[in-house]
């Protein structure tokens, strides 16, 4: 079967990067909850700091797009960020308090911030805009592939490597995740290549932020009400292991609640090349607001569960198929709708505001999640986040969907 048109080389490339990032920081952020409370830290702190690092990183996306419009190339910028991302978590093998899990996640997070929004402009350039929802859809699917190879490594290996003590085989894994870490840049820098443009050394952030269209900015108003119930996957991963823990203990849970974690990455994986498709044939904006929904009825389902005081393995496992399902539709379309929105002068600061944006919204649903749990309670918690989401789903399915630009 022939390759389609769109499937060119630097798809594929930034997929095999994508593909192998995943994997290095998803092995550990599967298994990362189940080593925190060996190490005495909170959940309230697990959401700050998952909080504070995705903002810190979605701000940094602002300044490296709008860099990036201005300096004309974006490739070695990228290729420095998976750098990062990939060597900052193994920090996480000498941590014995939040301080050094913290400065491993920002480390991590600065390169995530860095290469974003730039990988996706350059994705974006690399099709044709009619089939821009496949190409990203198929990056997203690949992407997430890695998100499962990682968390299968991290239950596996944790389960074969010596534990004692009991926080051993957790520092090993962080260790190990250099493996992946490292080629992802590698791969990037070896696959893809760039066509650069035209410099604007003259433009200045508030500039190319005020020229930026209003139609794009009420999108990235849907964008900013749902994410500040948008909190981090992780939180999930630690309701399913403090939902199981009591049954099975705690290590048996953890690697339960990875594992429900690659289920959710599964769905993730499997949804998105059709999400994307479907986006290019109906519309991407309508799309998006059915998957925030989606995100709202998860968030109302974790609820549920600490309301009932228990969570059996079937309804945990729905939980994380929902949160797949609206990840693949978040992750796809968010990427796949600026470029028909913006001119390819401001695609770069576009993405970086978008990213920008996601990153106040992170900050304030992973903080209010991980304390509304610890002070008040996890019920508490996912039906407040429920209801922010659910607001922004109805925000966003009131923005218009533009025609696609070149």
């Amino acid at each position: 079967m022939a390759r389609p048109d769109w499937m060119n080389r630097n798809v594929i490339g930034m997929t095999v990067t994508s593909f192998l990032s995943d994997a290095c920081y998803e092995m550990v952020l599967a298994i990362l909850p189940g080593f925190l409370p060996l190490i005495g830290v909170s959940a309230a702190a697990l959401g700050w700091i998952e909080g504070a690092s995705d903002a810190f990183s979605s701000f940094l996306k602002l300044g490296a797009g709008w860099y990036s419009d201005r300096i004309g190339h974006r490739k070695r910028m990228v290729v420095t960020g998976y750098f990062f991302t990939g060597t900052g978590l193994s920090l996480f093998s000498i941590a014995h308090s939040w301080p050094i899990i913290l400065t491993g996640r920002l480390i991590s997070w600065f390169g995530k911030g860095m290469r974003g929004s730039l990988r996706d402009a350059m994705l974006s350039e690399s099709v044709d805009p009619s089939v821009r929802g496949k190409a990203f859809g198929f990056h997203r699917a690949g992407d997430t592939l890695g998100a499962i190879v990682g968390p299968l490594a991290g239950a596996g290996l944790i389960a074969i490597l010596p534990h004692q003590p009991a926080d051993h085989s957790f520092r090993l894994m962080f260790v190990l995740s250099l493996i992946p870490g490292l080629g992802a840049p590698l791969a990037f820098a070896l696959i893809v290549r760039e066509t650069r443009k035209k410099a604007s050394p003259k433009t200045s952030l508030w500039s190319a932020i005020g020229a930026l269209p209003r139609p794009y900015r009420r999108f990235l108003a849907g964008i900013g009400i749902f994410g500040l119930g948008d909190f981090s996957p992780t939180l999930l991963v630690l309701a399913a292991a403090t939902l199981l823990g009591p049954r099975f203990g705690a290590v048996t849970a953890a690697q339960f609640a990875a594992l429900l974690y690659v289920l959710r990455n599964i769905v993730y994986a499997a949804a998105s090349y059709p999400i994307g498709a479907l986006g290019d044939v109906r519309g991407k904006t309508r799309l998006l607001a059915a998957g925030f929904a989606v995100g709202a009825a998860t968030a109302a389902l974790a609820a549920a569960l600490f309301a009932k005081g228990s969570g059996g393995l079937a309804l945990l496992a729905l939980l994380f198929a929902l949160s797949g399902i609206f990840a693949a539709a978040q992750d796809t379309l968010e990427g796949s709708i600026p470029p028909e929105l913006l001119t390819p002068e401001t695609r770069g600061t576009g993405f970086g505001m978008l990213g920008a944006v996601n990153g106040a919204g992170d900050l304030v649903a992973s903080a209010l999640v991980g304390t509304l749990w610890t002070v008040v309670s996890p019920v508490a918690a996912f039906g407040a986040a429920a209801l922010i989401m659910a607001m922004g789903a109805v925000w966003t399915g009131t923005v218009p969907q533009k025609a696609p630009t070149n």
